[in-house]
């Protein structure tokens, strides 16, 4: 029997002309499991906390019914961002700083996917520190999670953006003295409608921070903390229980659509708080550019794509 490919779905067929036996509906698949969505092995060493997050990933994949033609995941360069390496499905491990550009070409051009961009405190507040600025104000539908560890490991040890005053490093072997940014406060006063804290070491809560993450509609940042166990072992104790921290969720009576008291929150001092620290709706980037395509498709009528380009040609002319 031969079969015909659509949708990544292989479909029977009996004969040469016969109609193809179309694929099940969503609700008669099997959710996909970990085995299913897992590449190639993690080469991450040991103990680091991306492995958790990426667990979690596969867990959300699972129960929220992701199938592999809906996959997407992005990220730039780094320890973290070798996540699409690790997910069969689609996506993209792309240049150094810029896994937000790429991935918003993906969100705007396909409104059937909601993508997912991993990365790093290097890759998302240095290099790409810009473009995480702009996604962020211009509302672009996707969920950013940074896994934060306050270090440049990959490269083996090096001062990042979010490392502590006094850390010393390769580049800083006398100690830190440049402020570090606040990912929380850069991410609400940038315009993410949706900003959310949490830590690899809970991962009930990396999951339930994922999945109202990807409810929103509009750009939705994660900072997850994730320890670097070669290059800064210990660096987020202080929020682990067990080894005598505190995980100090936001408080209940907080307002989530209080900009200046979510902005105050993050303000905190270390192991601050976890959860949910902004979210409010607005229109994305998404909608405003669908409308804008409507509304010029109403003035040309049923003109071909070429036709369009061809009448705008004209008018240079």
């Amino acid at each position: 029997m031969s079969s015909i490919a659509i949708s990544g779905t292989s479909l029977p067929r009996t004969g040469l002309n016969a109609t193809p036996i179309p694929p099940l509906a969503d609700s008669d698949r099997k959710p996909l499991m970990k085995k299913d969505v897992s590449a190639d092995h993690p080469t991450w060493c040991p103990g680091c906390g991306d492995f958790s997050v990426l667990a979690l990933y596969f867990k959300l994949i699972e129960k929220r019914r992701i199938w592999h033609e809906k996959i997407m995941t992005v990220a730039g360069i780094g320890c973290s961002s070798r996540f699409p390496y690790f997910v069969q499905g689609h996506g993209a491990h792309f240049i150094h700083g810029r896994a937000l550009p790429f991935a918003s070409g993906v969100s705007i051009s396909r409104p059937d996917l909601h993508v997912f961009v991993f990365g790093g405190d290097g890759d998302a507040f240095s290099i790409g520190g810009n473009h995480f600025s702009h996604t962020a104000r211009r509302n672009i539908k996707m969920t950013y999670v940074v896994m934060d560890n306050m270090v440049y490991g990959l490269t083996k040890k090096q001062t990042s953006p979010t490392s502590p005053i006094g850390f010393k490093s390769k580049t800083d072997v006398w100690g830190n003295f440049d402020r570090p940014i606040n990912p929380m406060k850069q991410a609400i006063s940038s315009g993410a409608t949706f900003v959310a804290r949490t830590t690899h070491t809970n991962p009930n809560h990396v999951l339930a921070m994922m999945e109202a993450a990807m409810d929103h509609n509009g750009f939705s940042f994660i900072e997850c903390l994730s320890e670097c166990v070669e290059f800064y072992e210990g660096a987020f104790d202080n929020s682990n229980p067990r080894k005598g921290g505190k995980f100090v969720e936001v408080p209940k009576e907080h307002d989530i659509t209080d900009e200046y008291a979510a902005y105050r929150l993050a303000d905190e001092s270390a192991p601050g708080n976890f959860g949910i620290f902004y979210k409010v709706d607005r229109p994305t980037k998404n909608e405003n550019e669908t409308k804008v395509i409507s509304d010029h498709r109403a003035k040309v009528g049923n003109l071909a794509d070429w036709q369009i380009l061809q009448k705008s040609f004209d008018r240079m002319k």
